[in-house]
């Protein structure tokens, strides 16, 4: 057992029996290669990570490899997802190095923590063309010893180049203040999308394919407030083809990360919290924009797998699910017709299998991927049955299926809770709950959020980073901060409950006054007390997350309407000025960033909802809610009526009105639901009673 078993981390404990003599990231590890003259062998990865659980049993269970790496490299192992900010410096060292990125990631350093030499996965020998570790550790020792002035060179070099991806990577970095992008470069930005887009079946270029989320809601945001039909139709046909194909675990609900194939039939199986919240919430947002139910229903089942399967009993929500069980990737996913007709019997088992691709063939290693190659009401058509019937019935299959599924041996579940994560699930789920009127998502994302503030924040209020087995651990990181104020914005137009605003102002001061950058615009990846790596990173491009600076500009954005505070509508202009010329000239990887500025540009409308109780509150949120308007400010004031001779100027401000100030003197005009349009803060006549609810519908 080495220095790994007393570590939270999931990943790193399955770690802690190699024979390699790891190191977690500490000073220790780096006093003692200075110490005894040893390189630095850095290993990220993550739990659910098929190819770091290869290339642990290839090599790092190899006791030959193991000597190697003892005899000349003081070895650390780091969990990307524990350590975000390492995993962001050194990944961009692997990309600077090799062109490429991925995980596990593989990095040599010197003694002062900077990286000459990078790549991914190596198999333990030379095969498929690609060196062997036990030969790439072999050159890399010789070169430490023979050639110690060229190492150290090169060394300075990628060290010098990260410095400068950490000033913003085509980010504005001189002082002083800049123009803000025109809000022409979104429209381009739609119609590059549409460019590379894949008209047969959905996504953005070849395989492999990612769901590209945010990339998915920049299409049908533009899309329906531009009146561009065939933007909304690009992200359709994507939700479409994806919940259609393998990726979706239509047994038991969620998507996997990616599809290996074009045609989102064969998945990489593992499943991640992020995809599952931000692409509910994505087809949440086409059936807000299309009213096209299947989006919903899709959406449905993504929430329903994570408060079934992900929900930690402290109340947060656990961070993935492996690829393999029992060492065999997809294992517990596939089936086989006669797996099926045990389940289900001969006549609905031969209608499920057909309908849902299942054959002797397989369609994966022999065995075959749920999915739909002809849609559900296709085959109620066929078949003679109304679509509902057909639904239902296919529903009570699915469930005893997956009833029957939980016999076999689950992959491995990363149980550790993070706040970034956990804030996309709670923002996905307020929003689901009030769209849908679904109480038990609203519940469980107010249990999620109450459970960040009182076991990962500090005395201070400052947010802790991660979570496990009763310990929060790690001072927050921006993704942290920012998605967690566009959380409670999300509960806050689903509750109606102030005390959500007050939380999300305090986190977005934090925020400002630790992640900042004053000079320049922007906000750091790190906070400005943590601990000093080699470059200080600011986080603008969306990977399978929401860059972090997309997601503060947007919070900002939001909160400065609710609030009236211009300060922070500046910060976020900053933000988007400082970042300008990445969304001109890199487009394709900043989809949230994009939707930030369109926000900026665009949001003139606020709307506020006044009702008398809670009662009528409950009744017309999902009205009020569910309209899609992504340019618009939404607030609630839920209280006593307000009589129509009474001036709303005598009111004595309620507590509502003080923290949000949008909410100030608008009150239920004669106990009846009251709307109170505005545009930049100058206010149409109030609608009253059945003409506020008829203006309802969008």
């Amino acid at each position: 057992m080495n220095r790994l078993a007393e570590s939270l981390s999931p990943y790193l404990l399955q770690h802690k029996d190699n024979p390699v003599d790891w190191f977690p990231w500490c000073e220790e590890a780096f006093e003692l290669a200075a110490k005894t003259d040893k390189p630095i062998f850095l290993s990220v990865g993550y739990a659910a990570c098929h190819w770091c659980h290869v290339m642990e049993r290839e090599s790092f269970e190899n006791p030959e490899i193991a000597r190697f790496l003892n005899e000349h490299f003081v070895s650390i192992k780091v969990d990307r997802e524990e350590r975000p900010d390492i995993d962001q410096i050194y990944m961009n060292a692997v990309q600077v190095m090799t062109g490429r990125g991925g995980w596990p990631m593989s990095v040599f350093l010197n003694h002062d923590r900077q990286p000459f030499f990078a790549g991914t996965y190596w198999p333990p020998n030379q095969k498929f063309g690609m060196p062997g570790f036990a030969q790439v550790l072999r050159a890399i020792a010789d070169a430490w010893g023979k050639r110690r002035g060229e190492v150290d060179k090169h060394a300075g070099e990628i060290t010098a180049a990260l410095e400068q991806l950490a000033r913003g990577n085509g980010a504005a970095t001189e002082p002083g203040d800049r123009s803000l992008p025109p809000d022409s470069i979104c429209k381009d930005a739609a119609e590059r999308l549409m460019d590379v887009l894949d008209r047969k079946d959905g996504g953005f270029g070849g395989a492999p394919k990612f769901p590209h989320a945010t990339d998915l809601e920049l299409l049908l945001r533009l899309g329906f407030q531009r009146d561009q039909v065939e933007w909304i139709e690009a992200a359709e046909l994507t939700l479409d083809r994806m919940a259609a194909g393998g990726i979706r675990d239509h047994i038991g609900g969620g998507f996997a990360r990616y599809s290996v194939d074009a045609k989102w039939l064969v998945p990489h199986f593992e499943k991640m919290l992020y995809d599952n919240a931000l692409l509910a919430e994505a087809y949440l947002h086409a059936y807000q924009a299309t009213g096209h139910a299947r989006h919903a229903e899709v959406a449905r089942g993504t929430w329903d797998y994570l408060l079934r399967d992900m929900v930690d009993d402290d109340g947060g929500f656990h961070c993935s699910e492996d690829a393999d069980s029992e060492g065999v990737e997809g294992k517990f996913y596939v089936w086989t017709p006669g797996e099926v007709s045990d389940v289900l019997g001969d006549e609905r088992g031969q209608r499920f299998c057909k309908i849902y691709d299942i054959t002797e063939f397989g369609n994966f290693e022999g065995n075959s991927i749920p999915n739909l190659p002809v849609s559900i009401r296709q085959w109620a058509d066929d078949l003679s049955l109304s679509i509902d019937d057909l639904q239902q019935q296919l529903s009570e299959d699915r469930e005893r299926l997956r009833q029957a599924r939980e016999a076999r041996v689950r992959p491995g579940r990363d149980d550790k809770v993070l706040t970034a994560w956990n804030a996309l699930a709670i923002k996905s789920l307020a929003l689901g709950g009030a769209v849908l009127d679904e109480l038990r998502y609203i519940e469980a994302a107010d249990r999620a959020a109450s459970f960040l503030f009182s076991k990962m924040t500090r005395a201070d209020g400052r947010l802790l980073h991660a979570f496990r087995g009763g310990h929060a651990h790690l001072d927050g990181y921006l993704d942290d901060y920012a998605y967690t104020v566009e959380a409670l914005i999300a509960l806050f137009e689903a509750t109606g409950e102030t005390a959500w605003i007050e939380r999300a102002i305090r986190l977005a001061d934090l925020m400002l006054a630790h992640f900042q950058d004053q000079q320049n615009g922007g906000f750091y990846y790190t906070a400005d007390d943590a601990e000093a790596l080699i470059a200080r990173t600011k986080d603008w491009h969306d990977g399978s997350l929401v860059s972090g600076n997309a997601s503060a500009a947007m919070g900002l954005l939001k909160l400065s309407r609710l609030v009236d505070r211009a300060s922070y509508r500046e910060a976020a202009r900053r933000t988007l000025a400082a970042g300008g010329e990445i969304m001109s000239t890199q487009a394709a990887a900043c989809g949230a960033l994009l939707s930030a500025l369109d926000r900026f540009w665009n949001d003139h409308q606020q709307i506020v909802l006044a009702v008398a109780s809670r009662e009528e509150f409950k009744r017309l949120r999902p009205r009020f809610v569910g309209a899609y308007r992504p340019q618009s400010t939404i607030s609630w004031v839920i209280g006593e009526p307000l009589s129509a001779e009474t001036p709303s100027s005598s009111e004595t401000p309620s507590s509502a009105e003080t923290i949000v100030q949008l909410n100030r003197g608008r009150q239920a005009i004669d106990g009846k639901p009251t709307i109170y349009q505005c545009h930049d803060f100058a206010c149409d006549q109030p609608l009253v009673g059945e003409e506020a609810e008829a203006s309802l519908h969008g």
